[in-house]
């Protein structure tokens, strides 16, 4: 869980990647300006979001699937299984940072937005949104690394891990935040390279 690269990072070759890493920029500043260093309650509504794109895609892929007949090389699941993990990490951070009535509220106005848009975005370009999705996830990957240096430097309180984080990732008895955290960035660091090698295949 803990041998992962942190700092991959996909350069952008042509207008479709340098069209996904401004999206992704542009969203990164309102979740900055909203959440600033609030690790917990920016988690919880980003991964409302981040629950997303793998529902999406993977619904459009079994729909191109069945209209052309053919199988999928196993996109549908993996997408589905990314949507299935980015909801219990927000089923996690929800017992760690309780949500405001606010942060309820624009958790609505943001999936509402995001939804349609990047429904949009992905019949418009499904490399395109997936290469957004790797950027997305390049992000989540330096946030939750500095989420870990500050539980470390004891900035946030290293609480311990919900029940739902220790069943779902099956760790050790006694874990706190600590573990969760580092299981999180491990899934998100995932996503970033799975997506990433979508979008590699769809310009290929």
């Amino acid at each position: 869980m803990t041998d992962v690269e942190l700092e991959r990072h996909h350069a952008p070759k042509d207008l479709s990647d340098r069209v996904a890493l401004a999206i992704m920029k542009f969203l990164r500043f309102f979740a900055n300006t909203f959440f600033a260093r609030r690790y917990g309650h920016r988690a919880v509504v980003l991964e409302t979001v981040a629950a997303v794109p793998g529902m999406v895609g993977g619904a459009l892929q079994h729909l191109r699937a069945l209209r052309r007949m053919e199988p999928d090389q196993g996109w549908i699941h993996t997408l589905l299984e990314e949507a299935e993990n980015e909801r219990m990490h927000l089923m996690t951070f929800i017992h760690i940072a309780r949500p405001t009535q606010f942060e309820r509220l624009l958790v609505l106005i943001a999936q509402g937005v995001f939804y349609n848009v990047f429904f949009l975005l992905y019949l418009v370009s499904s490399r395109t949104a997936h290469r957004v999705v790797g950027y997305f996830e390049e992000e989540a990957v330096h946030s939750y690394t500095e989420y870990l240096a500050g539980v470390d430097q004891g900035t946030y309180a290293n609480v311990p891990a919900p029940k739902i984080a220790t069943d779902y990732w099956k760790l050790p008895a006694g874990a706190r935040l600590r573990e969760v955290i580092v299981a999180v960035r491990a899934d998100e660091a995932h996503h970033r390279d799975v997506n990433h090698a979508f979008a590699d295949q769809l310009s290929a």
